[in-house]
C-alpha cells in the first residue's frame, strides 16, 4: 500500500482568527493569506496543514454541518522547555485562546496544557520535565 498521510485540514468559521492563533505557534503561513478560502502551509517532514472556510466546504458538500460539543481532534506542539510551555499557553491565552487544562507536571513526565483554537480544537503543548 502506498498511502501515508500528507495532509491535516481544518474547517474555520474565521479564517483571519484561526491563522492568526497558528502564527502563535510558529507556523509559517502568508501575512496575505486572511482573505483566502482556502490556505496551506508545510510542516516539517513534508506534511501540510490547511484551513477551509465553511463556505468554501459547504460549496462542494453542501450538507457539511460543524460538530458540537467537545472537540473531535487535537494537536500538540513540542516545545523546547517546560518553561516555554508556561509561556507559550501564557501568550495564547492573553491572545484571547480558551484554557482547557492549565499548565502541569504530568505524571508521564512532560509539562503539558491545552489550549482551543478558534474553531474549538483542542491544542497541547508540551515538553519533557528533564
Amino acid at each position: 500500500m502506498s498511502l501515508r498521510l500528507d495532509f491535516i485540514g481544518i474547517v474555520t468559521t474565521d479564517l483571519a482568527a484561526s491563522l492568526a492563533f497558528y502564527r502563535q505557534l510558529g507556523l509559517d503561513i502568508p501575512a496575505n493569506a486572511d482573505d483566502e478560502a482556502h490556505v496551506e502551509a508545510a510542516l516539517p517532514g513534508g506534511m501540510r496543514i490547511g484551513w477551509d472556510t465553511l463556505e468554501t466546504i459547504q460549496s462542494f458538500d453542501p450538507s457539511y454541518e460543524r460538530s458540537t460539543g467537545s472537540h473531535r481532534v487535537a494537536f500538540a506542539f513540542q516545545a523546547g522547555s517546560p518553561a516555554e510551555v508556561d509561556e507559550t499557553f501564557a501568550r495564547l491565552v492573553a491572545a484571547g485562546a480558551q484554557v482547557r487544562v492549565e499548565p502541569w507536571d504530568a505524571f508521564w513526565g512532560q509539562r503539558y496544557a491545552t489550549v482551543m483554537d478558534p474553531d474549538g480544537n483542542a491544542v497541547d503543548l508540551y515538553a519533557p520535565l528533564s
